[in-house]
């Protein structure tokens, strides 16, 4: 198969697309939340429907909640 082929590029555009869709979809599921009243980072398990923290916090949140007491 030629590079330079329209075929090969049509090829590569949906393997791409794959690809790009696939991490989409992994990275929906893991997103790091946080905690609103403690600033703190967590992760949803979506197994047990619970909360799994990660002992750190977010910067922005905390001075946030710094500003506004």
């Amino acid at each position: 198969m030629d590079i330079y082929s329209s075929k090969f590029a049509v090829i590569l555009i949906i393997v791409l697309a794959g690809i790009f869709g696939l991490q989409l979809m992994s990275n929906s599921s893991n997103n790091t939340l946080i905690d609103a009243e403690t600033c703190e980072l967590y992760i949803k398990d979506s197994q047990i429907n619970a909360k799994q923290y990660l002992n750190e916090f977010d910067s922005k949140c905390m001075e946030f909640k710094n500003l506004n007491p």
